[in-house]
């Protein structure tokens, strides 16, 4: 076998390199780009493959030299063909043609959470009964949460274990989460003389385990009328009222007598519900204590999450706050 010359091969390699640089460079589309990498690089009769049966014609001495510029070239004609390849992909998705009498994607919107269509709902019948929607912090002091409801300092309510008492400076009064919307009214009526006519709702916090009925977060509706001449007759007709228009004319609902600090006297409200009584809050007269002036009113709170469990018919309040779609999808 004759001796290639280490000059002539270098010499086939550089035109190569360069033919296959220049045939990359030109091509327009995928084809041309196909077309070029068979004729450099194809492991049948690709040009590259043919100069490579030329490395063993070499003399020994020029093999090194002959292996070392053969892998670069081939890496020169890979970088070209890849570099060709990327720029007729991106230029045929640039020109892709956008057919404009197709139907365009809809776009998946959600829709409002249940707690929160129930909360609208709500505050939509007490405007209709005259009562004004207010809000309040969610982070309260000792005074709104507890004293000025008459909630003494010896009270259970006060304990730290029924409640989300924040870390505070040393020497600062000790803040919670609040434990009652009825904070709100407090609020209210400090800056506003009666009558009044006000509803509260929102999220509230205890320390409960969370079960069927319960959950340590969790949303109150709170009531407060104040005019003079106020009776328990009158607290009694807006919470049937507010029932019946809420759940539907043959819902039931009865008062237990209770205790609540700030009311007196006072009544758990219950609601029927598939054939058995659901306790859905609390009710009474304003203690005198609370208001300190002569006139007299009603509050009353309730359970957001029961009352909607109660209208959506469902039987575990955990299932509103489980982020099943399966679920929310339903309301």
């Amino acid at each position: 076998m004759s001796t290639v010359p280490l000059e002539s091969f270098l010499a086939e390699l550089d035109r190569l390199k360069a033919d296959a640089v220049e045939a990359l460079a030109a091509a327009v589309d995928a084809d041309a780009v196909e077309r070029a990498r068979i004729e450099f690089l194809g492991a049948k009769s690709g040009r590259l493959k043919a100069i490579q049966k030329l490395l063993g014609g070499l003399g020994g001495a020029d093999k090194p030299a002959g292996g070392k510029h053969f892998n670069e070239a081939r890496e020169a004609v890979s970088a070209a063909l890849e570099a060709a390849q990327g720029r007729v992909a991106g230029s045929a998705a640039a020109v892709e043609p956008l057919d404009v009498t197709l139907p365009g994607q809809p776009v998946r919107l959600g829709h409002v959470h249940p707690i929160t269509q129930t909360i609208r709902r709500v505050q939509e019948i007490m405007a209709r009964l005259g009562f004004e929607s207010v809000d309040g912090p969610e982070v309260e002091d000792q005074w709104h949460n507890f004293d000025a409801l008459a909630i003494n300092a010896e009270h259970p309510a006060r304990d730290p274990l029924d409640n989300f008492y924040l870390a505070v400076a040393r020497g600062a009064d000790p803040l919670l989460l609040r434990s009652q919307t009825s904070t709100v009214q407090i609020r209210v009526m400090e800056r506003r003389e009666p009558p009044l006519r006000i509803v509260s709702l929102g999220r509230v916090y205890r320390p409960d385990t969370a079960d069927a009925t319960h959950y340590p977060m969790f949303h109150q509706v709170e009531g407060l009328y104040v005019e003079p001449g106020t009776t328990m007759a009158h607290l009694k007709s807006v919470l049937r009222q507010f029932a019946s228009t809420f759940l539907g004319g043959d819902v039931h609902v009865r008062f237990r007598p209770s205790f609540f600090p700030f009311t007196e006297p006072s009544v758990e409200v219950d609601m029927e519900w598939g054939g058995r009584w659901i306790e859905m809050g609390g009710a009474g007269m304003v203690d005198p204590a609370v208001l300190e002036a002569v006139v007299s009113g009603f509050a009353f709170g309730l359970g957001v999450e029961r009352i909607a469990a109660r209208r959506y018919g469902v039987t575990d309040i955990r299932d509103f706050y489980r982020n099943d779609v399966r679920f929310l999808e339903q309301f």
